[in-house]
């Protein structure tokens, strides 16, 4: 199984990007896929998931409100929108999948993990 995370840059506070996760390896389409992020000098820390069939998404309380996830089961790719960007949403971010369908909180329940996309949010 393999994770593609794309659509990190630099951004201005309150402005706003668009991440993607491509998905690609897995013969079930029955999985979930998490976002989580790691801040400069932070540990990694989670952001928002959702279950590939149905079921309402997940949120930190630091992304309700401000970020949106949402899934093309077409084309296999889970995607971060994140409005309102603040500089405290400077990290890298990593989108993770884990062997079946439950979209947990924590790292230890994702079994892969693509490299992260750099956002970065300038004052």
């Amino acid at each position: 199984v393999q994770l593609q995370a794309s659509g990190g840059g630099v951004v201005q506070a309150g402005g706003s990007l668009r991440l993607s996760c491509v998905v690609s390896g897995r013969t079930s389409s029955s999985y979930a896929v998490g976002w989580f992020r790691q801040p400069p000098g932070k540990e990694r820390e989670f952001v928002s998931a959702i279950t590939w069939r149905g079921g309402a998404p997940y949120y930190a309380d630091s992304a309700k409100g401000r970020f949106t996830i949402s899934r093309d089961n077409a084309k296999n790719t889970v995607y971060l929108q994140m409005d309102s960007l603040k500089p405290e949403d400077t990290a890298v971010y990593y989108c993770a999948a884990p062997e079946g369908g439950f979209a947990g909180t924590t790292p230890d329940v994702y079994s892969y993990w693509g490299r992260g996309t750099q956002v970065t949010v300038s004052s």
